[in-house]
């Protein structure tokens, strides 16, 4: 079973609190939600930050009592103003992007109660503090929220006081990041501070660079030591498949920027226009400022790319594999995926066999594994020609074909309306459907 929690996934504790339930006598079980959800966060901020969150959970233990007639008061002035909290979950660098700026968007779009006042505080630990700063100007956040939220919670009628989260608030099924403008800004400081560093990345003023990354173990071992990532792995990919794409687009231009935070492998290239900033340069501030600058980004499923979507930065998604589950509301995005191989059988599923099936939303490595499933990346030269329609495609160059639209038609036919999607106006990548086209049978 996988439990979602606010905006974040933690399908690694649902043992434990199954196990904890089954101790709960029968006489208390419609009063256990309450209490399960008031001590579950803390536990889990506590598991994966160690002791500075188990500090700070302990002063937020101090502080309840505090907060008691704080909540009477909010309460009482419900029928003029209503003031909920919610966290933002910081130790996720995707959620807290992608969740952050749909909820703005969402707002901005009247879909959400006009008359609130929402504050926010950071879970633990806070993945980029860069991108924390930069929330905490947009946003109403104090810590001193926390401990509000836990004890409105753990109250009865505080519902109308939680800032909802929809189940899946990364995904744009409304199609508002193309209607509606960036809310993060970097300050006339933070600008210089980011030119100069172009200049010490031996970046030209003025000149266009591109952000590539291949998601790998390394990062998710070692920023969250617990538990066992192996479910993940079915995304991972090799940065050196990427190494063909950024060399063609230097020679179109482009200085290309390898990304990422803590990676397993260097790069393996001799040219002074292609960057491994990932394993020689990486700070908080220059993960979020090349992100926010970059003319595209190319990657597979990762926190970095939606942090580039948000700044509504093209992204040339590579190595997808969860199908059905595919970013479609980018007017500018192209994706390919990863092709499915049936050991018994050996073939390749079809995109209608895996759409019509659980496979299309399979997330977990052992998913695959049990179902005879090997999953083949994206070969150099499929990920090179993505690379090379992304580029020319913003340039207006781009050269279409009867042929191709036809294609595109068909591939998207497969897919059945769902909460997943609204309006799809991206694209799979032109060549990767020539090459492929016996996958649309």
């Amino acid at each position: 079973m996988k439990v979602r929690v606010g905006n974040s996934d933690t399908s690694w504790v649902d043992k434990g609190w199954e196990r904890l339930l089954r101790l709960i006598p029968g006489r208390f079980k419609n009063s256990e939600g309450r209490f399960i959800r008031f001590v579950r966060r803390p536990a889990e901020e506590i598991y994966r930050g160690g002791w500075p969150a188990l500090l700070r959970e302990f002063l937020v233990f101090l502080a309840l009592p505090l907060a008691f007639p704080v909540i009477l008061v909010i309460r009482a002035l419900r029928p003029l103003v209503l003031i909920r909290f919610g966290p933002l979950v910081s130790e996720s660098f995707g959620h807290l992007a992608a969740n952050t700026e749909m909820y703005l968007c969402r707002r901005d779009a009247g879909m959400d109660n006009p008359r609130a006042i929402d504050i926010f505080y950071h879970t633990s630990p806070v993945r980029n503090q860069q991108l924390k700063k930069m929330w905490d100007r947009a946003l109403h956040v104090s810590y001193l929220a926390c401990p509000l939220d836990s004890l409105n919670r753990l109250l009865p009628g505080g519902e109308r006081h939680v800032i909802p989260w929809p189940p899946r608030g990364d995904r744009d099924i409304h199609g508002l990041l193309r209607r509606t403008s960036v809310h993060l800004s970097f300050t006339p400081e933070e600008e210089r501070r980011g030119l100069a560093a172009l200049r010490e990345l031996g970046i030209p003023d003025g000149t266009s660079f591109v952000c590539f990354h291949a998601r790998d173990s390394a990062y998710l071992s070692a920023a969250h030591p617990k538990p066992n990532w192996h479910y993940h792995d079915f995304q991972d990919s090799s940065i050196h498949n990427h190494v063909p794409a950024a060399e063609e687009l230097t020679h179109r231009g482009y200085f290309a920027i390898r990304m990422g935070a803590i990676v397993k492998e260097a790069l393996t290239t001799t040219n002074p226009m292609i960057i491994d900033y990932a394993t020689s340069h990486r700070s908080d501030f220059l993960d979020i400022y090349l992100s926010a600058k970059c003319h595209f980004f190319i990657g597979g499923a990762s926190g970095m790319n939606s942090l580039a979507s948000i700044f509504r930065r093209p992204v040339a998604w590579a190595n997808w594999v969860m199908l059905e589950e595919v970013p479609t509301w980018g007017p500018n995005d192209l994706f390919i995926p990863k092709k499915l191989w049936l050991r018994e059988e050996r073939r390749f599923l079809t995109f209608r066999e895996i759409l019509n099936s659980e496979v299309g939303r399979f997330n977990q490595s052992e998913q695959y594994e049990q179902r005879g499933i090997k999953l083949v990346e994206n070969t150099p030269e499929e990920i090179t020609a993505l690379a090379v329609e992304m580029d020319e495609r913003l340039k207006g160059t781009w050269q279409t074909t009867e042929e191709d639209e036809e294609l595109q038609r068909s591939f998207w036919s497969l897919f059945k309306p769902s909460e997943l999607h609204g309006t799809i106006v991206s694209r799979i990548g032109a060549e990767f459907l020539r090459q492929n086209q016996e996958l649309l049978d």
